[in-house]
């Protein structure tokens, strides 16, 4: 095969506190002409930077490269070009241009005060030099090809508009817009449903085949790669550790990171006591992941028994006829207001103690169930039974004194920790307003033990929480909701956003926090093998119905209705 871009022995350091820290050491890898190559690894094992150095989008004044060679076949009877070597000029021609690049995050990257079409005209008429109008003409017809409803609708959509899925079909069109020879996909389909992410895997393959062009695809789920990589490698900080074709990386991963990251994803065939960590494979030679599984079966028998167990007690809540609509933004001035119904007439009950998985697509009501429960969200009418207590007749100063029995952990704790203070602060303030202990020395030692509890440490008291990975924040979140004792909690795409192994890890805690505490938790997902391993029972949603619900075993096995079906249908199946 033809080589498009080969990597020769690249190392990177990136500036921070005016010191240099090694963050690629000796990198090297070929991606041929029409190839799809994987790149997979977790957060900080330095794979975006690597497609961020192919596109030269560092910062030259924090980043610097000892040695490597990035070379670029951009004409076939020409030599390679060397990217390393280029000047802002000539990157600025080949940007958009021979190499697109689909962004992890698309609301983040599109420009929020430009509407979709107009960004990606401006790239058209840039590097084609054409008119307005051709441009124009240029993006309806990718939007036809990235399959978005409404082209011209969505021409003079602002992105906040748009869904996630829909905003990352925009991304895709505009780095297809000038039909680039390379195309770098950075966790294209993070965080969104499993069913929008087969279409997001199944476009980019169409779009491959039809413009014959080169794929560098990277995600921290091998499962996703496995779906439309023939060849990967698996990165570990800053370092190449596993290079082999995706089916033998699945059936003979010879690196102990890599049997990690396959076996940490939830399974959908076996259910586990807990997710395996790292030091079931550490100091074991040629270790099998069956064979590790193996040992972390729950029997139909223990299955059997504990079920038996849990729906012979009480219910804890019930919910009757709950019902909830939001108004439809008009258009025009006196255009009659429409609405869109969110919860039709939903009826539930949760059993003391128990795990019950909320599972659907983006919009299909159940972030919205879960924050009407506990009135986050005013219902329109029906009844919250909470322990013999209808929670919607009560007032605000009623509600408040039960807060801290009913918690939540959300799908962003970046965003829900207040940024001014201190994790300390953060986990004493509900413990303050709730007048849980006689004094802040009490609450600082509760809140100290806490943290331990969700394995940090004394020191992360005193800090900010810009200065914690995406895992430790969430474990910090998940202390929070701790701090005052509750007894339902509702996990709100609690991981959807965690690589892998972090996100087997924060599962594992809730699991252990629910034996020890004796919890009732609501586990709200799109991805079904998370809800599956984490739930007693599973209610899967679709536009404000409840369309199936039963043991999850047994409605993951054996689905009833075809949207609970294309649901575990669009699951990769390498990891089922």
């Amino acid at each position: 095969m033809e080589e498009l871009l080969k990597i020769e022995n690249l190392s990177l350091e990136l500036k921070r506190d005016k010191e240099w820290n090694s963050i690629l050491k000796d990198v090297s890898f070929c991606l041929g002409k029409g190839e799809t190559l994987g790149i997979v690894g977790e957060s900080g094992s330095g794979k975006s930077v690597t497609a961020l150095s192919v596109m030269q989008l560092l910062n030259p004044s924090i980043a610097r490269y000892p040695n490597g060679k990035i070379l670029f076949h951009l004409n076939e009877n020409q030599p390679p070009i060397d990217i390393l070597k280029c000047d802002e000029h000539k990157m600025q021609s080949l940007r958009g241009n021979n190499i697109g690049m689909i962004f992890q995050e698309p609301m983040t990257s599109l420009n929020p005060v430009l509407k979709c079409g107009f960004q990606i005209s401006e790239q058209i008429i840039l590097h084609n030099k054409c008119s307005k109008k051709e441009a124009k003409e240029r993006v309806l017809a990718l939007f036809n090809e990235v399959k978005l409803p409404r082209p011209s609708q969505m021409f003079d959509s602002f992105p906040h508009e748009l869904s996630g899925g829909q905003k990352q079909r925009v991304m895709i069109a505009m780095a297809m817009s000038c039909n680039p020879k390379l195309l770098i996909a950075d966790e294209p389909t993070t965080a969104l449903d499993v069913t929008i992410q087969k279409k997001i895997l199944e476009l980019i393959r169409s779009l491959q085949s039809k413009y014959g062009m080169s794929v560098l695809f990277i995600s921290h789920d091998l499962g996703v790669v496995s779906e439309i990589a023939n060849r990967a490698i698996v990165m570990y900080k800053g370092e190449i550790v596993e290079e082999n074709s995706v089916r033998n990386i699945f059936l003979n991963p010879q690196h102990t990171y890599t049997q990690q990251l396959i076996a940490s994803r939830p399974s959908m065939s076996v259910r586990l006591k807990r997710l395996p960590k790292v030091s079931d494979f550490e100091s074991k030679q040629n270790i099998e992941i069956k064979n590790v599984l193996n040992k972390l079966k729950v029997t139909q028998i223990e299955r059997s028994a504990a079920l038996k167990k849990l729906y012979s007690g009480d219910k804890i809540i019930s919910i009757k006829a709950l019902n909830k609509r939001y108004p439809i933004r008009k258009r025009k001035l006196f255009e009659k207001q429409q609405y869109v119904n969110a919860l039709n007439n939903i009826n539930l009950d949760v059993y003391e103690g128990e795990t019950l998985g909320l599972v659907g697509e983006s919009g299909c009501g159940k972030t919205t169930l879960g924050r009407s429960m506990l009135r986050l969200i005013e219902p329109d009418n029906g009844k919250i039974i909470y322990r013999g207590l209808d929670l919607m007749q009560l007032s605000k100063s009623e509600l408040s004194k039960i807060r801290k029995d009913l918690q939540i952990i959300l799908q962003d704790p970046y965003s829900s920790l207040n940024q001014r203070l201190t994790i300390g602060d953060a986990l004493m303030e509900p413990m303050r307003v709730h007048k849980i202990f006689q004094n802040d020395t009490q609450r600082k030692k509760h809140a100290i033990s806490l943290l331990e509890r969700v394995s940090l440490n004394e020191s992360h008291f005193y800090r900010y929480p810009h200065e914690f990975s995406g895992g430790q924040r969430q474990r910090i979140s998940i202390a929070r909701a701790l701090a005052v004792n509750p007894k339902f909690i509702i996990c709100d795409e609690s991981v959807s956003a965690l690589d892998v192994s972090v996100q087997a890890q924060v599962l594992n805690l809730l699991n252990e926090l629910k034996d020890e505490y004796k919890f009732t938790y609501i586990f709200i997902s799109h991805d079904l093998s998370v809800v599956k391993f984490m739930s007693d029972r599973i209610i899967v949603m679709q536009n404000g119905n409840i369309v199936e619900s039963g043991e999850a075993d047994a409605l993951c096995n054996n689905p009833q209705t075809p949207y609970t079906q294309n649901l575990i249908n669009a699951i990769p199946k390498s990891i089922l």
